[in-house]
């Protein structure tokens, strides 16, 4: 049986179709890099401006970054406010990974029906807004004298429901026969999570650390009611009362927002490749 091939001119029209649905998708692709890209690079222009020229919508880049910094400078001390976040964000991210790694870990290595009902009761406290145990953990710092301290802005979200369930979630991926042989060569549960459980979870460690290091440096609402004194302020702060004038230097304040995302970016940058595989290690 002689088989049908394709003419010359309709291999060259399944070609030229081919290259304009792969053109097409390349040019989407393209604007939507753009439009995700723009706003950013709008901001590290504007903060080489002035401010009429950012109100205009000049988009090309200005010679008053020095004269932005200085006036930065002048308004807020930068390098404390930079120190409060950087410190904060710190402590609560390493506190964080312990303390819900610990407790992920516990919840899958040691299970049962009790654990379970008890992370069912975990995950429905995520339903609960913020702002409505607020004003009884204001009180309660209050009374214990920790308002305008590290402490305060750290314990509240050392515990999330939502990262034990991700250590939780990531523990059912990690081989137990490892910590059987452990265990059968004497090696105590601490020694198991901290030199074993630890080093083979890393990416899982990583997304966590991307997401509470995230989550405390754009922190705005609560160090907004326990930061009371000046010399506590963190960035977001900052740029909210760079926000509350009467009259706004535009440059200033993207200078401010550029400076405010650098660490979560170079964070992020760092780990991206770990990020990326605790997701799909969580979701298996």
């Amino acid at each position: 049986m002689k088989m049908n091939m394709p003419t010359p001119a309709i291999e060259d029209k399944r070609m030229t179709k081919r290259k304009v649905l792969k053109g097409g998708k390349y040019t989407f692709l393209c604007l939507a890099a753009f439009l995700s890209l723009f706003p950013l690079l709008w901001m590290l222009v504007s903060a080489t401006n002035k401010s009429v020229d950012v109100i205009t919508g000049r988009l090309i880049p200005g010679f008053y970054l020095g004269e932005n910094l200085k006036t930065l400078l002048a308004k807020a001390n930068l390098p404390r406010v930079l120190w409060n976040s950087l410190r904060n964000a710190s402590v609560a991210t390493i506190a964080s990974l312990i303390v819900c790694s610990l407790a992920g870990y516990g919840f899958e290595v040691y299970h049962d029906r009790k654990k379970d009902f008890l992370m069912g009761i975990l995950l429905l406290s995520m339903m609960v807004p913020f702002a409505a145990i607020m004003i009884p953990l204001f009180m309660m710092f209050g009374r214990l004298n920790l308002l305008n301290t590290t402490a305060a802005f750290v314990l509240p979200t050392t515990s999330t429901a939502f990262l034990i369930f991700l250590f939780r979630q990531s523990t059912r991926s990690f081989p137990k026969e490892i910590i059987e042989a452990a265990r059968i060569e004497g090696m105590k549960e601490f020694g198991i999570f901290f030199r074993m459980y630890i080093p083979i979870m890393k990416s899982t460690f990583a997304t966590a650390a991307v997401i509470t290091f995230m989550n405390a440096w754009n922190s705005y609402l609560w160090p907004l009611i326990i930061m009371q004194k000046e010399d506590s302020k963190t960035m977001p702060l900052l740029i909210s009362n760079l926000i509350a004038g009467y009259t706004i230097d535009y440059g200033v304040l993207m200078l401010a927002v550029t400076l405010s995302i650098l660490p979560t970016v170079l964070i992020f940058l760092i780990l991206q490749k770990n990020f990326a595989d605790g997701i799909i290690s969580s979701i298996r």
